[in-house]
């Protein structure tokens, strides 16, 4: 009796930024900008930790894995976003945009949860500096980052099977340039409570739990810092942390501020919404390799000697 498209559509039509479309050559530029850096940074990051052994510490080795997650939220907005703007096509198969929706929230999930490791490394390095390889050995740094990874994977792992059994009734516009589940659990006329409440659980048990636990971590970072008795010592300890800090403030800050918009301002200028969801995606893969490149003289060093080795 009724078009099987009513139910699941073939295809959902993608927005940018509506009003701005004459704009968009304009737009391409920044976000090409923002990809280039964050992809080029990231896999500089990962191929100097590889080549150097002299890297193969902990601190490093979860900076690697931030890299690994953050090139995986690159890869997997990029293909619709430069469609959008540079070729103006607008839309994403079914199960192309379901895909894609798993692989943005897996990877920023992991994202988080290697956030956390890190600011554990950190409260270790702090805390117990003479055992800090000991307690962060190889093999447990190995087993966190498998755990993080499918940890990721089977959380997210029902969601585009519960998305695709709800019947859809025609609509298939989402407002964002990348498929979220935030967006796609609008558009059914089906019952979505049991998505909306895994998605609830997901939330509150990834990105909730863990900006918790590293809100306690640098609780205890500092407890720690007060208790050193030489004010150089505090320095070094404070200085070790900066960069984490800042790579936790770049992918924080643009999340609530989205969450905020979201919940107290659903009246404002839709292009608001749509540029903090930009950056809480595109921003954070761009601005943590240069934040750790910055800062850290054994990863300048590092990607020095890998530019004069590609030179000579």
């Amino acid at each position: 009796m009724f078009n099987s498209s009513q139910f699941t559509p073939k295809y959902f039509l993608l927005t940018g930024f509506p009003g701005l479309e004459a704009w968009y050559p304009w737009l391409i530029f920044p976000f090409c900008f923002t990809y280039t850096i964050g992809i080029m940074g990231n896999t500089l990051i990962l191929a100097v930790i590889r080549k150097n052994s002299s890297l193969h510490q902990p601190m490093f080795l979860f900076l690697a894995m931030l890299a690994f997650s953050e090139l995986g939220v690159s890869a997997s907005t990029l293909p619709t976003v430069l469609s959008i703007f540079l070729l103006g096509a607008n839309k994403i198969c079914f199960e192309a945009c379901l895909l894609q929706m798993f692989s943005i929230h897996s990877f920023s999930i992991m994202e988080s949860g290697v956030l956390l490791a890190m600011s554990v490394d950190r409260f270790v390095a702090i805390y117990n500096p003479l055992r800090y390889t000991a307690i962060l050995t190889l093999p447990r740094i190995a087993g966190t980052s498998l755990t993080l990874g499918l940890k990721s994977l089977l959380l997210m792992f029902p969601l585009p099977f519960l998305l695709k059994r709800l019947p859809f009734c025609g609509h298939n516009v989402l407002s964002h340039s990348y498929c979220l589940h935030s967006d796609l659990i609008q558009l059914p006329c089906g019952d979505t409570r049991p998505n909306s409440i895994l998605g609830l659980c997901i939330v509150t048990s990834t990105f909730g739990l863990d900006s918790l636990l590293i809100v306690v971590s640098y609780v205890l970072i500092l407890y720690t810092v007060l208790n050193i008795t030489s004010g150089e010592g505090r320095r070094k300890a404070l200085n070790t942390c900066v960069s984490h800090m800042c790579a936790v403030l770049v992918y924080y800050v643009p999340m609530i501020s989205v969450a905020l918009v979201h919940r107290f301002m659903k009246h404002a200028v839709p292009a608001v919404r749509l540029l903090l969801a930009n950056i809480y995606l595109l921003v954070p893969p761009m601005l943590n390799p240069i934040i750790y490149s910055a800062k850290n003289r054994q990863i300048r060093q590092g990607l020095i000697q890998l530019f004069l080795q590609r030179k000579y």
